[in-house]
């Protein structure tokens, strides 16, 4: 499905950890991450064990320092394999909680949350279709969110701290 390689030096020098399934913790694996090799598939990689802090959407290709991938730092604690999807795409963002207030619905990458929503918090969505990533400012820049199908009744359900959403984009690079 995928297969990342993790690396403890820049330029995959040091330590290596090969994986090609979701893990929890890697930290038994190396104790830090300044470059990746992702032979195939798609990866979200996670600052903290268990799929938490800072994460990042990455695919596949060579990033020879955490800055390429727009890290933080060179602190990598867990990864999901993003599963293949190849149908349509569908999610619809909220205004408010709970799916209330002004609701759009999108089928494509959105560069601008505020030109076309709108609106500049997104509180609640539904994702219908396919695997999306948000981004907290426009152009795709900023703390990113992997949001899979389902009910997302508060921003804080897709792990996010504030309700500002910038940009969103399909997960589609296989």
């Amino acid at each position: 499905m995928g297969k990342i390689i993790f690396y403890e030096d820049r330029n995959f020098q040091g330590r290596s950890y090969e994986c090609s399934n979701d893990c929890t913790d890697l930290h038994s694996y190396f104790s830090r991450c300044n470059s990746i090799k992702v032979d195939s598939g798609c990866f979200m990689i996670y600052e903290r064990p268990n799929y938490m802090g800072h994460q990042y959407f990455i695919r596949r290709g060579d990033y020879p320092d955490y800055q390429r991938w727009m890290g933080f730092s060179n602190c990598i604690r867990s990864c999901k394999v993003i599963p293949m999807y190849r149908g349509s795409y569908r999610m619809r963002i909220y205004e408010k909680a709970d799916f209330g207030g002004h609701m759009m619905e999108f089928m494509d990458d959105c560069p601008c949350v505020s030109d076309r929503f709108h609106h500049r918090h997104v509180y609640s969505c539904n994702v219908m279709n396919g695997y999306w990533i948000f981004y907290e400012y426009p152009n795709f820049r900023g703390r990113q969110y992997f949001v899979k199908p389902g009910e997302y009744r508060r921003h804080r359900d897709w792990c996010a701290t504030s309700a500002i959403v910038g940009s969103f984009r399909r997960v589609t690079d296989f």
